[in-house]
């Protein structure tokens, strides 16, 4: 089994405490931090496995012409002025960026809810040919929810490593139950034992 990790919007942001669109995180909660902590190991161990990583990153023209307004989500974030491309709110979260000049990690940048629409993400796993993503992010219901669920429609099997996610508490729960019927919801805050299951 060929595994990639798909690594959703761990950015300035959403994560910061200062970031703009926080999702419902709380700046000082242990939520966030925990997401940290669990998408930090889950990009470790990944690493450590030699399994490819593909970070996904939202950013729009500072002038939004790019934005969508088809949706209230594309509203906030032109009212918020955020992940405007350039600015400290778009680039990744210190400790979550990838590692510069290595072949296995990849950039794709889109605009929409889904990461495949309208993206190079298809394109980079045509060429890494694998049959099992392991998918987090934030936020649990919107980018990572949906990029799942169109991973499943494509015929990828998925892992959805739940600590490595995140949105409000009982969105997130939600979301969860919903994917669980599509995909694995992996519980656990310690990620090598995900990654040793997936080993050929």
């Amino acid at each position: 089994m060929t595994t990639v990790l798909l690594a959703l919007h761990y950015q300035n942001e959403v994560l910061h405490a200062d970031g703009k669109i926080r999702v419902g995180i709380e700046a000082n909660s242990s939520q966030r931090q925990g997401i940290i902590t669990a998408a930090k190991d889950l990009l470790q161990q990944a690493r450590k496995q030699k399994i490819a990583i593909v970070h996904v990153r939202v950013a729009y023209r500072p002038d939004y012409a790019d934005l969508p307004d088809n949706a209230p989500i594309f509203e906030g974030v032109r009212k918020l002025q955020a992940v405007q491309e350039g600015s400290w709110g778009s680039e990744f979260f210190t400790g979550l960026e990838p590692i510069e000049g290595s072949s296995s990690e990849f950039v794709v940048l889109h605009k929409r809810i889904n990461a495949f629409y309208a993206s190079t993400l298809e394109a980079v796993l045509n060429q890494l040919k694998p049959d099992h993503l392991i998918i987090a992010g934030v936020a649990t219901h919107s980018v990572v929810e949906s990029t799942v669920r169109h991973a499943v429609d494509m015929g990828y099997r998925v892992t959805v490593p739940a600590e490595a996610c995140g949105a409000p508490l009982e969105t997130h729960q939600a979301s969860l139950k919903s994917m669980s019927l599509i995909a694995r919801i992996y519980q656990e805050t310690d990620m090598a034992p995900l990654f040793a299951e997936n080993q050929p």
